[in-house]
């Protein structure tokens, strides 16, 4: 069971909670895959989600799992919400308070906004993506699709290419791969690598050969050009051409090893089309992991609140 009413990141929790919620997303996903869609854990609950930026997988897999789960499902768009007014993140934490809510599942340009609504509600919150902090259950869904593509994660070699330094989805496997025993590399331009990272566990290639070399699951990352403020690289064609994951390179990986990206893919920039839809692409089974992971998090969440009492 989860220790704490939220699920708000990788870095603080443990990994026997890690292996708890891999096992149970894994049920859900036979259970799912098999055709069944209907469970009763949340019924009489209600799930919101709460998005301060655009998505599209992680928004609708959130609002799937709690509709699978059997809860009240509302979506409520930044855009279209009384934050446009002035409204702020405590105070809609309030409002949503009174409306006796039960989980909010927030994505939120600032770093710690997750943690700053979980502390001013009773509702469990749960962390979609926090500027250039965490990711936890998109992390979750890369490691539920590595474990059963390789059955452990421990001893892996996980090369993960593109924009480290804006990404909270390499931040997030960082914490959770190395907890289960996995090595994470990581190979970018070195302005987009932060200062550091490699004090959080990560082995820094010094070229896309030495990160792909060997490697079980070769991870692409997408080039966030809305979070750039410029000069991080010269062009997204050069971009391509140095450090983008090319046909071929994958002869230096591990046999058998996957291909694997969160979501969106800039096609040909990142990873070419034919790695993108070729034989040992998982990025389509990443999306399934997803709404697994999310009815997983969920279903432990309502646990911890049953066992506390909330």
């Amino acid at each position: 069971m989860l220790q704490t009413k939220d699920l708000l990141g990788l870095r603080d929790i443990s990994a026997g909670e890690i292996e708890e919620l891999l096992d149970l997303a894994g049920q859900y996903k036979r259970k799912v895959k098999g055709g069944e869609k209907k469970f009763s854990v949340l019924s009489g609950k209600t799930l919101v989600t709460l998005f301060y930026e655009n998505s599209t997988r992680t928004r609708t897999s959130f609002e799937l799992a709690g509709k699978y789960l059997g809860a009240h499902e509302v979506n409520i768009s930044a855009s279209s919400s009384s934050v446009q007014k002035g409204e702020s993140l405590i105070d809609t934490g309030k409002t949503l308070q009174a409306l006796a809510v039960d989980y909010i599942a927030i994505r939120h340009p600032m770093a710690g906004a997750p943690h700053l609504l979980a502390s001013t509600v009773n509702a469990s919150v749960l962390n979609g993506g926090d500027g250039m902090n965490e990711h936890p259950t998109q992390a979750l869904l890369d490691m539920l699709t590595m474990k059963e593509t390789f059955g452990s994660l421990k001893g892996l070699k996980v090369a993960i290419l593109g924009d480290i330094k804006h990404s909270r989805v390499a931040k997030s496997n960082l914490f959770g791969l190395s907890k289960m025993g996995a090595e994470v590399w990581v190979y970018a331009p070195k302005t987009l690598i932060p200062v550091g990272f490699d004090r959080l566990g990560a082995r820094i290639a010094r070229s896309r050969e030495e990160a792909i070399e060997g490697a079980n699951v070769v991870m692409g990352l997408r080039i966030q050009l809305e979070r750039q403020s410029g000069g991080a690289f010269p062009s997204l064609s050069e971009y391509s051409t140095f450090y983008g994951v090319k046909d071929g390179m994958l002869a230096r990986a591990a046999k058998g090893a996957i291909v694997m990206h969160p979501g969106p893919v800039n096609r040909g920039i990142e990873l070419t089309p034919s790695l993108i839809d070729g034989d040992r692409s998982r990025i389509e089974d990443q999306v399934t992991s997803g709404l697994c992971v999310r009815m997983a998090a969920l279903t432990l969440l309502s646990r911890y609140r049953e066992n506390k009492g909330l």
